[in-house]
């Protein structure tokens, strides 16, 4: 069994999908390991450290991805990159197939065997493979650390000899793993925390990590959450209840960060052109669905958009990739315990098992066509 890690060729992409600790235990299940040269960099890993975990490193893609029966990445291949793999080669990575049907026929008709680790069912089984929580939990520390660089004051309350410095107010939007984290880091730093999401379990969470719960807490409201435990979109006069809520509480907020998505949809628009220009000079909005289409009007993906009132809008790409060293340790285990359930480790071969529900849940393409039933015409 031939494992293949490949440098990542998106620019803004800083992370690798193997460490040397999961190449170490790929070696252990039997495999032999081949990394292409310098795709450890952006996270801080030299090919020497692969190298002494067990691993070939290889010039090229073209060397590092022959006859590999299993290949890792952490964005989907792109047109580059399929030719080079072999017929029924197995592909795991971050496919973000929504909106990219072209790309998913692709790799179906490269003939590889792909699975999207963002559909990893949430359950307990599955947990250490959670690629969108692990990621998210990171965006959410990043988002406070580039909030607070960004806001020209500092965030916790400082009682000095000059005088006192008053607490930041930062106010968080979508509770889940991401909106969390930041809620956590920003209270560390010693701001004063509110939050807000349509999901009825999130007040108790965010009121446990000492944040003020803001939210129209009405019938619809607490219907508001899939048995998966996403948000449900909600309706149109709900929204316009929050909305008037959110409004009239932005005004008073120095840092808004806001962390809203539904799979497989465009991100749902928190906060207006009237919101931002409500809010004082200096004050910084993250928007952590930039990407997505923006939770925040006038976010621009990859831009800081500093209004004419001089409210600073930030849409950095790649959140979790700001922190590649760290968020290149956690993606690796998650793929690593994935790939694990894949192989027979007594024969150490592939031994993949189609009616387990991780496989059914993730697998995106094979046997030549598209198999995921939310692709599926």
């Amino acid at each position: 069994m031939k494992v293949a890690v490949l440098r990542e060729l998106d620019p803004d992409e800083g992370r690798v999908a193997a460490s040397p600790d999961t190449v170490k235990r790929l070696v252990g299940l039997g495999a032999s390991v081949a990394v292409e040269a310098g795709a450890g960099f952006r996270s801080l890993i030299v090919d020497d450290e692969y190298v002494k975990a067990g691993a070939s490193v290889l010039a090229t893609a073209a060397e590092t991805a022959l006859d590999a029966d299993v290949v890792l990445l952490v964005r989907r291949p792109d047109a580059t990159q399929l030719p080079l793999f072999k017929k029924g080669a197995i592909v795991i990575a971050t496919m973000d197939p929504y909106g990219h049907g072209d790309a998913v026929k692709a790799m179906a008709e490269a003939g590889i065997v792909a699975f999207a680790m963002e559909f990893m069912p949430r359950i307990t089984r599955a947990q250490v493979m959670d690629v969108l929580s692990s990621q998210a939990n990171l965006a959410g520390y990043q988002a406070v650390i580039d909030a607070a660089s960004e806001y020209g004051r500092a965030l916790p309350m400082m009682m000095t000899a000059a005088g006192t410095v008053p607490a930041a107010k930062v106010f968080v939007m979508g509770a889940g793993v991401a909106g969390l984290q930041a809620i956590a880091t920003a209270r560390r730093l010693g701001a004063i925390i509110t939050a807000t999401d349509v999901r009825p379990a999130a007040k108790e969470q965010v009121e446990s990590l000492g944040a003020k719960f803001i939210a129209v807490e009405d019938d619809e409201f607490k219907q508001a959450e899939t048995a998966a435990g996403y948000a449900k979109p909600m309706s149109a006069e709900y929204q316009a209840k929050q909305a008037a809520l959110v409004a009239e509480h932005i005004k008073k907020q120095d840092i808004v960060i806001t962390t809203a998505l539904i799979p497989g949809r465009a991100a749902p628009r928190l906060v207006t052109a009237a919101m931002v220009q409500s809010m004082k000079p200096g004050s910084v909005l993250i928007d952590l669905a930039v990407e997505r289409g923006g939770n925040v009007e006038g976010a621009r993906v990859g831009e800081i958009v500093v209004t004419d009132t001089g409210v600073k809008i930030v849409g950095h790409r790649n959140v979790a990739g700001r922190i590649a060293a760290t968020a290149s340790q956690l993606y690796a285990k998650n793929l690593f315990a994935f790939l694990e359930t894949l192989v027979d480790k007594k024969e150490k071969a592939l031994a993949i098992n189609w009616d387990d529900e991780l496989v059914k849940a993730t697998v995106l393409t094979r046997d030549g066509g598209v198999v995921h039933p939310a692709f599926l015409n």
